[in-house]
């Protein structure tokens, strides 16, 4: 088997990732990733091309290898087949975190607010003055400011409580770091209150193994990252793109808009997975990226069919067409039908009697 990620002459855990896929379309040699080492990686497609597929396949991949533990971000809830036996992941739906574990700085752009302003002012100070939601809330009750402020302050402060995200124990960033995948589903939740659990976690991973706190190469993969980027959980992800490598964090990110993550992501990403991509925008976002090995450009590159994928390996320089594989375990991102193949009628059995006409 090839491995794509690192030199060949270099050992360790693979994640299979499928097979080559020859120019003619006929399968190849079976072809892995690289996971002995933290990688930062970009799997785009548009919709229906398998995205959220390779990204199974990936934590299908890193469960089986020894000495890594891989966190994935569900906002779509369509993950939880890695539950199955042989992953036998677990999933926690609508995960909880500590109020804390948000830095101060970030809670005016949780709520909306300008952090000058006198509102988010407040909020700010006693997010780094307290431990909790119900801390936060009695701090500002009491804070010498003007009734107006405290009373917008209470009330976006109210609105983060009916989120129920905030809780006095929250996930502990150990719990996740086992060798088997923790699925954080979050389609239960707003993309605020997402944002705040991507924010937290990501940074609990990282800060976790800037520390030697946990033994295992945690793997953060982040569906639909174009609703994270931007945002909250922004400053978190950049770290991990930029500095992950270090200390041992890999981090995966999957959209079906790659032209909605910022440059540095697909800049900073040593592996790039493309599917099928139609739109231009998002074909222009992966073709300034072109490194100047490829032999040509990679918009006539681009795969065309379902399930197969262009890997962009920045450390090997070098580049493959590739059919992933199919899961080991449940897909719950496949698209439904309204009809299976198995379900219907033979195109040669008439759908009503033979007697009826159209009027």
């Amino acid at each position: 088997m090839h491995v794509i990620g690192r030199d060949a002459d270099a050992g360790g855990p693979v994640c299979n990732l499928g097979t080559y896929r020859a120019r003619d379309g006929s399968t190849g040699a079976p072809v892995g990733l690289d996971v002995n080492h933290p990688h930062a990686a970009v799997v785009v497609g548009k919709r229906g091309s398998g995205k959220s597929h390779t990204l199974g396949v990936v934590a299908e991949g890193l469960a089986r290898a020894e000495g890594v533990a891989p966190i994935v971000v569900d906002p779509m809830g369509v993950f939880s087949g890695l539950t199955a036996t042989p992953i036998d992941g677990t999933v926690h739906h609508d995960p909880t975190v500590r109020a804390s574990a948000l830095p101060p700085s970030a809670w005016p752009d949780l709520l909306g607010l300008d952090p000058t302003s006198s509102v988010g002012s407040l909020v700010w100070q006693v997010a780094a003055e307290t431990d909790s939601l119900a801390e936060m809330q009695s701090g500002v009750a009491d804070a010498d400011a003007t009734a107006a402020t405290r009373r917008a302050a209470a009330n976006h402060l109210a609105l983060a409580d009916s989120w129920d995200v905030f809780g006095p124990d929250g996930i502990a960033v150990s719990d996740l770091c086992s060798p088997t995948p923790d699925v954080l589903d979050l389609s239960g939740m707003d993309e605020r209150p997402a944002s705040a659990v991507v924010r937290v976690v990501a940074r609990g991973v990282y800060e976790a193994r800037v520390a030697s706190a946990v033994d295992h190469l945690p793997w953060l993969l982040v569906d639909e990252a174009h609703a994270f980027v931007g945002g909250v959980a922004d400053p978190a992800l950049r770290t991990i793109l930029t500095r992950g490598r270090a200390p041992g964090v890999g981090l995966v990110l999957a959209t079906q808009r790659p032209s909605a993550l910022p440059d540095v992501a697909v800049s900073q990403a040593d592996l790039r997975i493309v599917h099928r991509l139609t739109a231009g925008p998002d074909v222009s976002a992966m073709a300034a990226a072109d490194p100047t090995y490829l032999d040509s450009n990679l918009e006539s590159r681009l795969p065309r069919k379902l399930g197969c994928a262009l890997v962009v390996d920045d450390t090997t320089e070098s580049v493959h067409d590739v059919r992933v594989r199919e899961r080991d375990t449940p897909d719950g991102g496949s698209t439904p039908v309204a009809v299976s193949p198995r379900d219907a009628a033979p195109a040669s059995t008439p759908t009503h009697d033979a007697s009826e006409t159209m009027e």
